[in-house]
């Protein structure tokens, strides 16, 4: 049993954030791995990457948004409260290595997966510029924690509330047309955003990284549930990744498969909100 030690609303009430009693997770995590977590004994097994470690405090932070049932019993818990199973650190942990200049392309609560990414390539001594992207001002988080962690912050909502109006890919090709000599971009977020971040950098002749956030099960590779076509490979996210090559992806097929089961998914869903509603 995992105790919820805090518990914050970051967006609208669909984001949220949870500082997790788990104390050998956090002596052992990286940034970019992520843990298998089961809110009760009859739940589903969900993926969610690590926005923070804290190992003198034993805890990890987790940031969600509701979009399902399981999401959205998380969302019901408060402090004090436990999860049945937080298994990890689990995936392979981002290679930081020392390039020069690097953009960190974040959209949506991707922004919390970038976080302690974008904090280990600066500590190293990359000059990293951060572009974080929303719906509307009411959706974006981490906005402050991003700007101490990044040499430069750019902030882009679609409809214009704040920042600069329009998407993060069109600061992204100012940048890369720019003197910036960028060596690498890193982005996290939907998967139509990393698709059109990633064909911007080929685009330009940089290296693209990317953290995929596909359909996970057991989290150990034996169910294959994740699987994604890398280089024209077949490769499993929750081992061989999360994160790969940008340029390599077969993003459409990723997409489709992570639709497979939206029908149910939805009734699922529905289900729950409708025994909320009828005070279950």
């Amino acid at each position: 049993m995992f105790r919820i030690i805090e518990k914050k609303e970051m967006a609208q009430g669909t984001v949220f954030q949870l500082k997790v009693d788990a104390p050998l997770i956090a002596r052992k995590a990286s940034p970019g791995q992520f843990v298998i977590v089961r809110v009760n004994e009859t739940g589903e097994r969900i993926p969610l990457t690590m926005a923070g470690t804290d190992p003198l405090a034993g805890t990890i932070t987790l940031i969600f948004q509701v979009v399902g049932k399981t999401t959205a019993l998380m969302g019901t818990l408060k402090e004090g409260a436990y999860l049945t199973d937080v298994v990890g650190p689990l995936g392979r942990p981002t290679h930081i290595e020392n390039l020069g200049t690097v953009i960190c392309v974040g959209g949506g609560t991707g922004i919390a997966v970038l976080y302690p990414i974008t904090r280990a390539y600066r500590e190293i001594g990359n000059q990293v510029i951060t572009i974080i992207g929303a719906r509307t001002k009411d959706l974006l988080i981490l906005e402050e924690e991003m700007r101490a962690v990044s040499n430069e912050l750019i902030i882009t909502t679609d409809d214009g509330s704040y920042g600069r109006r329009g998407f993060v890919t069109d600061v992204l090709r100012q940048l890369l047309t720019g003197p910036n000599n960028i060596k690498l971009v890193i982005t996290m977020g939907p998967v139509p955003m990393m698709k059109a971040v990633s064909a911007l950098s080929r685009e330009y002749g940089v290296r693209s990284l990317v953290s995929l956030n596909s359909i996970m099960v057991d989290g150990t590779g034996m169910c294959g549930a994740c699987r994604v076509t890398v280089a024209g490979r077949t490769k499993f996210t929750c081992v061989d990744g999360p994160e790969f090559d940008g340029l390599e992806v077969d993003y459409d097929e990723l997409m489709k498969r992570q639709k497979a089961y939206i029908s149910e998914e939805k009734a699922s869903l529905d289900s729950f909100t409708a025994g909320k509603q009828r005070g279950r």
